[in-house]
């Protein structure tokens, strides 16, 4: 599995960091997560994206506000739209349970993702000490999990 930082969802072809910034190019800073589904599912997949994260929160992730935080998942096929939708559904339920608001995720087509600055990729790993606004909810997904 490999991971690339970018940006997708937006109108403004290769943007930069600092114009995706402004909010004006409709771009979520997103992650593009190439797998081979033999060695890992497309519901793990999911159930990492929804745990590492508030999916309940309207464009922001801790403290970053801005359209380019809101959470996302971009589907390449019918069946992968098909499964979030599923998936979502199943967790909004669990997230309800728990006393959260609705899911704010956007799930829609990838289409165009743009790699974002050499600096932004594996950022954490250069940056040990730089922040990361994402935080989980604490409730588990029950995406893939067997309630026999």
């Amino acid at each position: 599995m490999t991971t690339a930082a970018g940006y997708q969802g937006g109108f403004t072809p290769n943007p930069t960091y600092e114009e995706v910034c402004t909010g004006k190019t409709g771009h979520a800073e997103a992650v593009k997560v190439v797998f081979d589904p033999a060695r890992v599912s497309y519901a793990d997949l999911v159930r990492c994206f929804y745990e590492s994260h508030d999916p309940t929160q309207v464009n922001r992730q801790g403290n970053d506000v801005g359209t380019q935080y809101r959470s996302a998942i971009y589907f390449v096929d019918a069946d992968q739209e098909a499964e979030a939708r599923a998936f979502t559904e199943a967790y909004a339920s669990t997230l309800r349970d728990a006393g959260y608001g609705p899911i704010a995720t956007e799930i829609a087509p990838a289409g165009p993702f743009y790699l974002a600055e050499e600096y932004h990729q594996q950022y954490l790993a250069a940056n040990p000490n730089g922040y990361c606004g994402l935080g989980g909810t604490g409730v588990s997904c029950p995406v893939g999990l067997a309630t026999d």
